[in-house]
């Protein structure tokens, strides 16, 4: 049937996910850092997206679409609100850590003994972080490899402290993050990127995708690598 319903274009769309959060038929998702209209029988035309959009990236169509099917949007949302999330976590609700203030800044323990968090925020994988987080205003970047946490004990304290932090495998994810990373450069006040990687070649890549947003961007941004070997030794 010939009907009104959303067109979302690409090249505008920073892959911010509040378009998604604004759909409530859930016709909207989130594919490789950019929306997607997946369900065209899901979007009922109203549009409640549009002003969700940051960039105006979501305009109204009239062309060939199936009918909106609203029996099928309600049985999705039984569907889904049944569903446990994964790990009890919600990897795409973007949202600050606030931590209790610290009596000693030096002090790296909780009153328990525990060691202490530096992680300011979630999520912290590159491919599902919003570029327009209220986070990266201002922030401090971290963009390290998976393993870096790992080889060393004092990788919150020595890399994450007052940094706002994005990790990532370019081995495993098989991806280019260099449009993400642009996109969270070019949009965002963004003071330093310190990038952390391991050794080994594959680690090459995400120095790689950072060295290539930073000029995308267009921005004069101070940033450093740290690399590790896999016994955690910082070697420069």
């Amino acid at each position: 049937m010939l009907r009104k319903i959303i067109k979302i274009d690409e090249d505008k769309c920073t892959g911010c996910g509040l378009c998604a959060e604004a759909c409530h038929e859930g016709a909207i998702v989130m594919e490789n850092g950019k929306a997607k209209l997946a369900r065209e029988d899901y979007c009922d035309g109203l549009g409640d997206c549009l002003p969700a959009c940051p960039t105006g990236a979501i305009r109204f169509e009239e062309r060939e679409a199936p009918a909106y099917d609203a029996a099928a949007v309600a049985n999705s949302k039984a569907a889904k609100s049944a569903e446990p999330l994964p790990c009890g976590c919600p990897g795409t609700h973007s949202r600050a850590l606030h931590r209790e203030p610290e009596a000693q800044e030096e002090c790296s323990c909780r009153q328990d003994g525990a060691p202490r968090s530096r992680l300011t925020q979630w999520p912290v994988q590159i491919r599902l972080a919003p570029v327009n987080a209220p986070y990266f205003r201002g922030a401090n970047l971290l963009i390290a490899a998976d393993c870096t946490a790992y080889a060393r004990a004092d990788f919150h304290d020595r890399f994450m402290r007052n940094k706002v932090t994005l990790i990532g495998c370019p081995k495993l994810d098989d991806v280019d993050y260099s449009e993400k990373l642009t996109a969270i450069l070019a949009n965002n006040d963004i003071k330093s990127v310190t990038v952390a990687r391991m050794e080994v070649p594959c680690c090459g890549g995400i120095e790689h995708a950072v060295k290539k947003a930073l000029m995308a961007s267009g921005k004069f941004i101070p940033w450093q690598v740290v690399t590790l070997a896999t016994d955690g030794a910082i070697l420069d």
